[in-house]
């Protein structure tokens, strides 16, 4: 059903007049009977009794009018509903503890009350990220999608690159140290269960294994990061690695270390990935404040040279 000939029906029902529906439409009156007549067609009866004083609804027309109006305000509001601004921005941050999610929380707190939702999906990887926010799943994700897999519809920015750091428990060798070089992790293993293959994670700790001659493994299963921790406060020898802004707790009695790596730095790269032209407002804060309120760059970072940006 054509809905601007419901929006003339209205219009001719509350004005009496073809004309006078025609000016408050800003359309011509030959436009107006056109529309009524196409819609008395559709519904299959009369709905205007035409006098030479105007018109007015027949018994059909005063039934279908109320239907009309919802039909209209059903209309105005799916409109609302996605008009920019109008609803929650939905952004994926992949894990509450890690860097984005920290910057979105940030984000938030320097403009409390601001609509918005911060999700995490399961998306196996970035493609697939990349894909639901195009569908319209979510608004923006941060991933490390390889500018070649950038699907079309997409745009991407880098905007938060996180450092890594070196975790170790009290035994480990590198324990006392206030911050190592990559290459010194060579010969050490470490150890990151969870790496899926296939994924931009796995990718990148392959880069990084290459670049600098690490062992990185993910073998075993992945029993959580409380898991983790309690083998890593056990171990004199194993280690992992996690963001500079990542939020990780353990007991005191672990005494595990973070030491930052440099010389160089790696940083993992979320870039920011959202719909090309969307101009959600949120949206456009939130890319302004990572943009001057972010981390500050890192004058010797490495990232892989298949990052976008």
């Amino acid at each position: 059903m054509d809905v601007e000939a419901l929006r003339t029906f209205v219009s001719v029902a509350e004005t009496g007049q073809f004309q006078a529906a025609a000016d408050e439409l800003g359309i011509s009156q030959q436009a107006v009977s056109k529309r009524i007549a196409a819609l008395e067609r559709h519904v299959g009866v009369v709905l205007l009794v035409r006098t030479s004083r105007g018109s007015r609804l027949n018994l059909d027309g005063q039934i279908f009018l109320p239907h009309a109006r919802k039909v209209l305000a059903a209309v105005e509001q799916a409109k609302r509903a996605v008009r920019p601004g109008s609803r929650p921005l939905r952004v994926d941050v992949l894990n509450r503890r890690i860097s984005p999610a920290q910057a979105v929380y940030r984000f938030y707190r320097s403009r409390p009350g601001t609509d918005l939702d911060a999700v995490t999906l399961s998306q196996e990887n970035a493609v697939q990220a990349a894909q639901a926010v195009l569908e319209g799943t979510i608004d923006a994700s941060f991933r490390a999608l390889p500018a070649d897999q950038v699907p079309a519809g997409i745009s991407t920015e880098r905007l938060l690159d996180a450092p890594l750091e070196l975790l170790v428990g009290p035994g480990h060798p590198l324990a006392k140290a206030p911050r190592v070089r990559p290459t010194d992790l060579a010969g050490h293993r470490v150890w990151i269960p969870g790496i899926r293959p296939g994924t931009e994670w796995a990718a990148f700790y392959q880069a990084l294994s290459q670049a600098f001659g690490l062992s990185i493994d993910a073998l075993g299963p992945n029993f959580g990061d409380e898991a983790l921790m309690d083998a890593l406060a056990d171990s004199a020898s194993l280690a992992t690695l996690v963001g500079g802004g990542d939020r990780y707790l353990w007991p005191r009695a672990h005494d595990l270390r973070r030491i930052p790596l440099h010389d160089p730095t790696p940083v993992y790269p979320h870039l920011l990935l959202f719909r090309s032209g969307d101009r959600h407002p949120v949206l456009t804060a939130l890319r302004d404040h990572l943009r001057t309120a972010g981390p500050g760059a890192v004058h010797d970072a490495w990232a892989p040279d298949w990052v976008n940006g």
